[in-house]
């Protein structure tokens, strides 16, 4: 199964986890062979901004944070799983199964995981 998947990273500090969360994610898409690009909301603002081709083109996006983000509006429409920082460094396998899982599902499901 080939996936294409958008993500966005944000942590409260916006500095390492933003970052070790996008690197995470980077490889575990490397491994399932499926692409992805990943937006970071850090301290250094928004890197690697989402276009709206991006997302529109995206089979699923997986929002990983801590805060409140810019722009959230943007994936209204999206097949989308969130979760928070911390959930996703300590236990990425079950954020991975739920990509999985909503990749069948309609446009604009949505999976939280706590």
């Amino acid at each position: 199964m080939s996936l294409k998947l958008v993500a966005v990273t944000a942590c409260i500090s916006g500095v390492a986890h933003t970052y070790m969360a996008a690197e995470r994610l980077e490889k575990l898409c490397a491994q399932e062979k499926w692409q992805v690009k990943v937006e970071t909301q850090g301290a250094l603002g928004v890197e690697n901004l989402l276009s709206e081709a991006d997302i529109a083109q995206a089979d699923i996006t997986l929002l990983i944070t801590e805060i409140q983000l810019e722009q959230s509006e943007r994936f209204a429409h999206s097949r989308c799983v969130q979760t928070g920082i911390h959930t996703f460094l300590r236990t990425p396998e079950k954020v991975m199964a739920a990509v999985k899982k909503i990749s069948t599902s309609p446009q604009g499901t949505k999976i939280v995981l706590p």
